[in-house]
């Protein structure tokens, strides 16, 4: 796959029912955090389209595939004095699985941290049965950090998290 057919953008508007579209979605998000809507209806992606539009800087993306929207990644940046840390987020639509896409679209954001947020960590937490997710982290040259045991309570159970890092080379 050439990595030319992978891009991060922002969100526009008219991204709405596409974005409606694939995130409602199960399998999506029981791999997110509960404030994750679900079922997720076009006002959602409205709200988070604007959202998005209005961040500065810019901190989360369209993850768009042969001119195609198929998914959304973030960073959140910390506070304080983790003013240099950014904690990574991603999720892609499922027709989109297993085809290399999140780990260009996390290649990218990555750089885009480092490179124009001047970011010196970025950090991620992964629930322990999203083995997918752990893949992409590594492929990306991210390093588990530890397991924080019984750290996540999703749907009803308690799960550990998997707390992957990668660290600006420059610094």
């Amino acid at each position: 796959m050439d990595s030319k057919e992978i891009k991060i953008r922002q969100l526009v508007a008219s991204d709405k029912s596409q974005l409606a579209k694939l995130a409602n979605n199960h399998n999506i998000s029981n791999n997110l955090r509960d404030y994750f809507p679900n079922p997720y209806n076009e006002e959602d992606a409205k709200s988070f389209i604007k959202m998005t539009i209005q961040q500065d800087p810019i901190v989360s993306f369209g993850i768009e595939f042969k001119g195609e929207l198929c998914g959304v990644i973030s960073l959140m940046l910390q506070d304080d004095m983790y003013r240099k840390s950014a904690e990574i987020g991603y999720w892609l639509g499922e027709p989109y699985w297993g085809k290399g896409i999140t780990t260009k679209a996390v290649d990218q954001i990555t750089k885009y941290g480092f490179e124009k947020l001047n970011l010196i960590r970025i950090y991620a937490g992964v629930i322990e049965y999203n083995t997918a997710s752990m893949s992409v982290l590594e492929k990306s040259g991210f390093k588990k950090e530890g397991i924080f045991r019984k750290a996540i309570v999703k749907n009803d159970k308690i799960w550990d998290e998997h707390r992957y890092y990668i660290l600006n080379k420059k610094v």
